[in-house]
């Protein structure tokens, strides 16, 4: 019988590549953060007066 074969290790994640993926979670972590404060500003508004095609 033949043994399964095993995947190559990965090789290590360069300094820059580490740092890339660390900025753009931050980045992702701040985006969400903005949209939902978005989000909670628009629900927290009044609705807007409804203008009729007749109207203005």
């Amino acid at each position: 019988m033949t043994e399964p074969e095993t995947p190559a290790p990965r090789p290590a994640r360069q300094p820059s590549e580490a740092d890339r993926e660390t900025r753009l979670a931050e980045a992702l972590r701040a985006n969400l953060h903005r949209r939902k404060a978005q989000a909670r500003a628009r629900r927290d508004q009044p609705a807007a007066p409804d203008t009729g095609p007749g109207e203005g």
